[in-house]
Order: C-alpha cells, then sequence, then structure tokens
C-alpha cells in the first residue's frame, strides 16, 4: 500500500454522468489486481471531509485507470479535474477477486455486472485473458445489466479482450429484457440441459462456471442464491460505503460466517457462500 500524488493523465465523459479517467501511478499500478481499489482525495480543502474509494478499472503501463459515475459532491469535483492536476490516493486497497483458486477444471468464467460494476470486472477480463492463452478451453462469458440501453458500459472494451457478451437490459432497449439475474439463471438452465443430453453418463457434480459479480446488493444476494441452487463457486464484489478505506474505523463492516468483517480490508471480494445477507 502507498499514498501518493498521483498526476492526471486525462479525464473523460464517457456518456451520462460516467467518466473514465487515469492517474500516473507506477507503484500502485504494479501491485494492483482485479478487484482491489483506491482511495483518493478529491480536494485539497476540507469539503469533501473523506476520501472516496474507487475500484481499479485497468491499469496502463505505469497508470492506473478509473471508471465512475457522477453521484454526489466528492464525485462531482472529481469530474472537473484536469490533465496535469495531481490528486492524493492510497493503494492499492483491499482483497482482490482469486481466479486462481477456482481455475482448476473451470471450462467457463462468467463475469456478471450490474452497472457502474463492470469497472472491476474489466480488470479481472484482462487476466483472465492471459490465462486463456495458456488454456484455450476456458472460455469467458460476460453478463452486463443496466436500466437502459445508454447506460450499458464497457461492452466493447470486453469483446475486444476475447470475451463473449450478453447484455440485459430492464425495459429490453438492448439484449434481454429483464434483470441481470433472469439472464444469468436461464444461462445455467441452458447450460446444464446441454451437458445432460451431451454426457448421459454424467453426474449432477458438474462444475462448468465459475462467477465472478459486482453490482448493486440486491443483485449480489440474488446472484448468491443462483449460485448456491447450482452449485457453482461464486466470489462477489460488496459495494459499501467507506470512511477510512484501511479498515481503522468499521465503518463498512458485513454479517459473514465467520463474524462481521470489514469489506474495505477483508474484502471487498468475498466468496458469496460466507455472506449472511
Amino acid at each position: 500500500m502507498f499514498q501518493i500524488r498521483a498526476k492526471l493523465v486525462y479525464n473523460k465523459k464517457v456518456k451520462d454522468n460516467y467518466f473514465h479517467l487515469a492517474l500516473e501511478a507506477h507503484r500502485i499500478a504494479k501491485l494492483a489486481w482485479p478487484g482491489q481499489f483506491v482511495n483518493i482525495r478529491v480536494n485539497d480543502g476540507c469539503r469533501p471531509l473523506l476520501r472516496r474509494p474507487f475500484s481499479i478499472h485497468r491499469v496502463s503501463g505505469s497508470s492506473i485507470e478509473i471508471l465512475y459515475e457522477v453521484l454526489g459532491e466528492g464525485t462531482e469535483i472529481l469530474s472537473h479535474k484536469r490533465p496535469g492536476e495531481y490528486l492524493d490516493i492510497i493503494g492499492p486497497l483491499g482483497k482482490g477477486f482469486d481466479f486462481q483458486l477456482h481455475a482448476s477444471g473451470c471450462r467457463l468464467h462468467l463475469l456478471v455486472a450490474g452497472g457502474i460494476g463492470v469497472a472491476p470486472l474489466t480488470f479481472l477480463a484482462e487476466k483472465l485473458a492471459e490465462v486463456k492463452s495458456q488454456k484455450s478451453k476456458v472460455k469467458t462469458l460476460v453478463l452486463i445489466g443496466a436500466r437502459i440501453k445508454d447506460q450499458v458500459l464497457c461492452e466493447k472494451d470486453f469483446r475486444d479482450l476475447g470475451c463473449s457478451v450478453k447484455i440485459a437490459t430492464d425495459d429490453g432497449s438492448c439484449g434481454f429484457k429483464g434483470e441481470i439475474t433472469e439472464l444469468l439463471e436461464e444461462i445455467l438452465v441452458t447450460s446444464h440441459k446441454s451437458q445432460v443430453t451431451s454426457h448421459r453418463s454424467a453426474t449432477c457434480n458438474l462444475r462448468p462456471a465459475t462467477i465472478y459479480a459486482c453490482g448493486p446488493r440486491p443483485m449480489l444476494k440474488e446472484i448468491t442464491a443462483i449460485s448456491k441452487q447450482h452449485n457453482i463457486g461464486t466470489q462477489i464484489s460488496l459495494e459499501e460505503h467507506m470512511a477510512c478505506g484501511i479498515g481503522a474505523c468499521l465503518g463498512c463492516v458485513v454479517n459473514t460466517k465467520k463474524g462481521f468483517q470489514r469489506v474495505c480490508k477483508e474484502g471487498p471480494v468475498f466468496n458469496a457462500d460466507e455472506i449472511i445477507w
């Protein structure tokens, strides 16, 4: 973990209230892992008082990239920062995804993103693409959920990484009409039926996939239930309000089978079956 003054490379509007920025942060970029985050002080003054946490979206050479949505005072201030300015940042923080742990026997990586939840999953997709070059039979399928078509993020980025992509929108303006969890359930049921047809001697303990998810809490709760039903290993990245970002204030604890744990320290990535909803 480092605290540095990072130079802003660019800070551009992607669509609506979504922005994409890059910061020169060699030491953080070198250590960063998918699912980790940085804590950014968006202003030199006392407003806002607290830093803002952002998932590491991508790493490019000595720079880290952040994808964020303008929702309040902190992100509004951040959206007006210009190239050449410096931001005080701390990172990399938290525990990221452990795709190596679940790689054995896995034939399909399922990345499920709700809204701005695409941010850390893009970085994960990059790492999985490196593994794919060594294990050609492993595929990556990305499910992106949004309310409307104009809020679908990073579709091209995932496709450029060689991922298959499916979209779900609440109004049906793009892809599947309905919630992303409904699309996930449909894919898992179809996949299971296909395998039973192809391998009649196979038993019900088939584990064709591993799920990695990030998005709103209700979505993650539903994915946890779906993964349990289909007996699929699942990791989720929780989005919680973080004050200090280093585990000192205990402001972001969640209830787990191991007791209360800090999202900023023991997370933000947890095994889905550990969380007590």
